[in-house]
């Protein structure tokens, strides 16, 4: 099983290519996000290429924040090649539960393209799970742990990995559950560090087997960052800028002494 350190080192060296088709309001944050962490970012979602760009991928994330009918063409099509080409998929269905075509284009998504891990908050989780749940927008209103049968509901019938963010993220698949307790409240002031953590995700993904340890890998990496910047920020403003500095410099000894996570039994 390779570290957090290892695999953000494999990152690092190699720079995989992480194919994102994502939203208008994160495309330049997830990109500088990917790069400062040592991956390659591409925000390609022209119909006319999406399926050739999939094949240089070493992994792909499907974001829903802004939907239009060429997009959802986009990302069936680009899913499809990939989960031809055995590239692994994220999936991040921003505001599912708060419209038909956001909860529909998600599932569409999880029965067409098979994604490796869904990457969102409670609210998304339990509506997509099949619970009752209340959003405001693309923000949830539903506690993390609320969230944990519905995301067990996705694992079983999808057999792939949830990953839920809040104050504790919860990562979940078929027989584990990691909790991870890193992050601080100044995350939640800057728009777009959800779909970051899901872009953070591609990149482990691309360089580790286990979607489960990739999953909870990158939710530590981008909790680490998200203390170590707020520790030097005044403000959401200055945050951003100090997250990106964060990822860049994150070393060895700053995952070891400041990663606060753990798996249990997932049954």
């Amino acid at each position: 099983m390779s570290t957090i350190w290892d695999n953000l080192s494999k990152i690092r060296s190699a720079s995989p290519l992480v194919h994102n088709i994502t939203n208008y309001v994160v495309m330049n944050t997830s990109a500088n996000a990917l790069l400062a962490v040592g991956a390659s970012p591409v925000m390609a979602h022209a119909l006319e290429e999406v399926e050739t760009m999939v094949g240089y991928a070493g992994a792909l994330v499907l974001n829903i924040g802004t939907l239009s009918p060429a997009w959802v063409e986009a990302m069936l099509r680009a899913g499809k090649a990939a989960k031809a080409r055995s590239v692994p998929i994220v999936l991040d269905p921003v505001g599912a539960g708060a419209t038909p075509l956001r909860t529909d284009t998600a599932l569409k998504l999880l029965e067409e393209v098979s994604p490796s891990v869904v990457r969102g908050n409670a609210s998304e989780i339990r509506a997509l799970g099949g619970s009752l749940a209340s959003t405001k927008g693309v923000d949830s209103t539903d506690s993390v742990e609320s969230a944990i049968e519905a995301a067990k509901a996705l694992v079983e019938r999808y057999s792939l990995v949830v990953s839920i963010s809040g104050p504790t993220d919860v990562i979940v698949s078929k027989t584990q559950i990691a909790r991870v307790h890193n992050g601080s409240p100044l995350m939640t002031r800057v728009t777009g560090m959800g779909c970051t953590a899901s872009a953070l995700t591609g990149a482990y993904l691309a360089v580790e087997a286990s979607h489960f340890e990739a999953a909870a890998q990158a939710m530590v990496v981008t909790g680490i960052a998200g203390e170590l910047a707020a520790s030097q920020s005044a403000g959401p403003g200055t945050f951003q800028v100090q997250f990106l500095d964060a990822l860049y410099a994150l070393n060895q000894a700053q995952i070891e002494s400041l990663g606060r996570w753990e798996i249990t039994s997932g049954t």
